[in-house]
């Protein structure tokens, strides 16, 4: 009978203090939430509570497996032991990922509500983001380092590669090259505010939105909802639009090739009425001029402002389909045309004719003496 017992206690024993221990985290947590609602740290360390429990419940088992009694623990007493200092070490891990990612989570959170510059606030998740991923490298490095050296014999092993490290070092240096360039460039990118997430940026003719900053690579998502997955030394090392630098607000042009009657008058005011009833337009600028001019058409510019890329692509359209529309109703005689004429004729009605033959001496041809044109037959002058 204590053979089944004495197990049960310590094992039952065990899962019910840990469950009475994150009952109690979670309730001291909240209470403390709803006495700080100004922060959200306390909200998202509830988050932690399945890892503590984990980490609490590996730790009583390593220290009270042996109290089981229990022949088949007896029996393998050194792998138990190991796998369950194995799980401490990945659930320890785990739990100090998920405190630092809450902590990290709710200063950008405090941050991002109380900056009106959404510059800064893009420029702040950017290196956030970078950083969280650097701590989670590190601390997954850590772990893993730390269960291998609880196998017997690691300590050797690390002596031999300390030994061997010069060579070593030397031979990934060359073969990480381009990985160690983009690692580099990713902290310039997070630190130095050339581009970050959400900004609108052109890259080898593509335009989109920055959607992901990792220290290898950049993703890119394009107007139709393609991905361009781009080194991160690209940014470092060749020249981009970034739209969304210095402010999101932009600028946009739509030309027009028009016939040189077209009204621009008319144009400028009906220009004016297009804009006030597009809620793309932010109302800060418009105009309309003519640029260009050719023998056969006119260039006319109109320019129009919105506050990002979005924006400005839909205004650019609808100045550009509604004034289409408009002079192809209104003014049709101002769409560029092709004016063509017959060409004019001698005074007789008749083409020009040669009135004699040439010389020989004016054919320049090896068989000119052999040559003796008719009076119906178009001679030949110049080779061939």
């Amino acid at each position: 009978m204590e053979n089944i017992l004495r197990p049960s206690a310590v094992i039952g024993g065990a899962v019910l203090l840990t469950l009475a221990l994150g009952w109690a985290v979670d309730r001291v947590l909240r209470r403390i939430d709803d006495r700080h609602p100004e922060t959200p740290l306390w909200d998202m360390l509830r988050r932690c509570r399945l890892p503590l429990q984990v980490v609490v419940l590996g730790a009583l088992l390593r220290g009270a497996y042996r109290e089981t009694r229990w022949s088949l623990v007896e029996r393998h007493e050194a792998v138990i032991g190991h796998v369950l200092s194995l799980v401490l070490i990945g659930a320890s891990a785990w739990l100090v990922t998920r405190i630092v990612s809450a902590a990290v989570e709710s200063s950008y959170t405090r941050y991002a509500s109380s900056t009106r510059d959404p510059a800064r606030v893009r420029r702040v998740r950017t290196q956030i983001t970078l950083i969280m991923r650097i701590v989670t490298a590190v601390v997954a490095v850590v772990a893993v380092a730390a269960m291998l050296l609880t196998f017997p014999g690691m300590e050797k092993f690390g002596a031999s590669m300390l030994a061997s490290a010069g060579i070593i070092g030397i031979v990934a240096g060359v073969a990480a090259q381009s990985t160690l360039g983009n690692l580099f460039a990713g902290f310039q990118i997070a630190f130095g505010d050339m581009v970050r997430i959400g900004d609108t940026v052109v890259v080898d003719g593509e335009w989109g939105v920055v959607e992901e900053v990792t220290l290898t690579f950049l993703a890119v998502r394009t107007w139709d909802e393609r991905r361009i997955t781009m080194p991160v030394s690209y940014f470092t090392s060749k020249p981009f639009e970034n739209w969304s630098r210095g402010g999101a607000q932009m600028t946009g042009t739509v030309y027009f090739q028009l016939d040189h009657s077209a009204p621009v008058a008319l144009m400028r005011e009906k220009l004016q009425e297009i804009l006030a009833s597009c809620k793309a337009w932010d109302g800060r600028d418009w105009s309309l001029a003519v640029t260009d001019t050719t023998p056969s058409t006119i260039e006319v510019r109109a320019v129009v402002t919105a506050k990002d890329a979005d924006d400005i692509w839909t205004a650019r359209c609808t100045v550009r389909e509604q004034m289409i529309a408009w002079l192809c109703e209104k003014h049709p005689y101002a769409l560029p045309r092709i004016a063509t004429a017959a060409a004019s004729l001698r005074p007789g009605g008749q083409w020009p004719r040669q009135a004699a033959p040439p010389r020989e001496e004016e054919i320049h041809s090896n068989n000119a003496g052999d040559y003796t044109p008719t009076s119906e037959e178009v001679p030949r002058t110049g080779r061939g």
